[in-house]
């Protein structure tokens, strides 16, 4: 029985890049063995055990034959035979095929080394087109990497095109497309996925309602997209951000957008979301830019009373943060993501910044412990609210 760290912690470690988590391979084993020595069986296509002390994962070294479609349609052979080599060979990426021994010897047979240095995201074996998942897989590396210059190895590319026009991605369940997507937004430059996965014509089978056209409408909103990543880690901001891309197509090449239209879009968001499984924490952040951003444009024109209005809307009394994050993505839309937009003037901002301040200094506490009840209660508030925002002179 031998075990060795394998995939991206030894990537990772080799690009001096923090390792989030360690993934080990056994080889010469069996479950049984691993079942005697206190291992917890986590697996359930094929044998993962928890390690009893870290915690870390364990799987026993196998290879796989495809048998039906999708990512899931493998059949597994794992028994003690199967060597390091054939297990690195079933792996996607060359530099996710390296593994490191106890004597941190590094175990290279496909070249990943050669591929880290050369700063190419290149396939094992032709074994790569059988698995549909590895096009949004690839793409998130390419994410994840691009800030080290990493490229995809045109074969590759070609192969990933190929899996896009083979049927293969419907297979794919919305739940693990949302995992691949959600990793991605945690990457320094989260567009490039989208971007590659238009690049091999993947975005229009996983998310029709998403496909990217050539457009100065696509072109301002992945500068959008990327400027936001830029000054935030928040994934559902730059989830919203680049949500826009769906409105922006939808409204084709309109670039007038009255409320009514924003509504309509916002519903669109709300339906695509249900069918990728989108969380609502997501969800919800990008309907509320969507459907408020005229609103926020046109700040200098509204009344206090609707101001008040947005800004309960965006619920800012229980999620302050909301209003940064709208009015960060809404800037960043007012000048189509230009390099440091959030340092150029845009009075939209100060006013709905104003005019939170003026009604976050509303004192409730006595409206709330007065004789009042119910919806007097609200009513009092709010017109409290409105006449704070209406007499602070930086709310106009």
């Amino acid at each position: 029985m031998q075990t060795y760290l394998v995939g991206g912690a030894v990537r990772d470690q080799l690009l001096n890049i923090k390792v989030q988590d360690k993934d080990w391979v056994v080889v010469g084993s069996s479950e049984a063995e691993m079942l005697d020595q206190g291992f917890t069986a986590v697996g359930k296509r094929f044998p993962v055990f928890l390690h009893p002390e870290n915690k870390q994962e364990y799987a026993l070294a196998r290879t796989e034959k495809k048998t039906e479609p999708g990512h899931t349609g493998f059949r597994s052979y794992f028994k003690s035979d199967v060597t390091l080599e054939e297990d690195l060979l079933r792996r996607d990426l060359t530099i996710n095929a390296i593994a490191k021994n106890n004597a941190g010897k590094i175990i290279d047979p496909y070249n990943g080394q050669r591929d880290l240095n050369k700063r190419i995201l290149r396939h094992v074996s032709p074994a790569f087109s059988e698995d549909p998942l590895r096009v949004l897989r690839v793409a998130r590396f390419a994410a994840k990497l691009a800030h080290l210059s990493f490229s995809i190895h045109p074969e590759t590319l070609e192969i990933m095109n190929y899996i896009s026009q083979s049927g293969e991605l419907k297979y794919l369940t919305p739940e693990r497309v949302w995992q691949e997507w959600h990793k991605s937004l945690k990457t320094q430059d989260p567009t490039v996925f989208l971007s590659i996965l238009e690049q091999c014509n993947a975005l229009k089978e996983i998310f029709p309602e998403f496909h990217m056209r050539q457009s100065k409408q696509q072109t301002g909103t992945l500068e959008i997209a990327r400027a936001i990543a830029s000054l935030s880690t928040s994934a559902p901001l730059r989830f919203a951000a680049q949500i826009q891309n769906l409105g922006r197509n939808t409204i084709l090449e309109n670039e007038y957008f009255d409320e009514e239209k924003c509504y309509y879009v916002g519903n669109l968001i709300e339906q695509f979301s249900k069918r990728i499984k989108i969380p609502n924490a997501f969800k919800e952040l990008a309907v509320i830019i969507w459907t408020q951003r005229i609103n926020i444009h046109r700040a200098e024109t509204l009344s206090s009373l609707t101001k008040l209005q947005i800004l309960n809307e965006l619920d800012v009394w229980r999620k302050p943060e909301r209003l940064q994050q709208v009015l960060l993505c809404c800037q960043a839309d007012h000048y189509e993501g230009q390099v440091n937009f959030q340092d150029k003037s845009y009075q939209q901002r100060n006013i709905f910044e104003s005019a939170y301040q003026a009604a976050s200094s509303v004192d409730i506490e006595p409206i709330i412990s007065s004789t009042f009840k119910g919806k007097e209660i609200r009513t009092k508030i709010e017109k409290q609210r409105i006449r704070a925002i209406t007499e602070n002179p930086f709310s106009k």
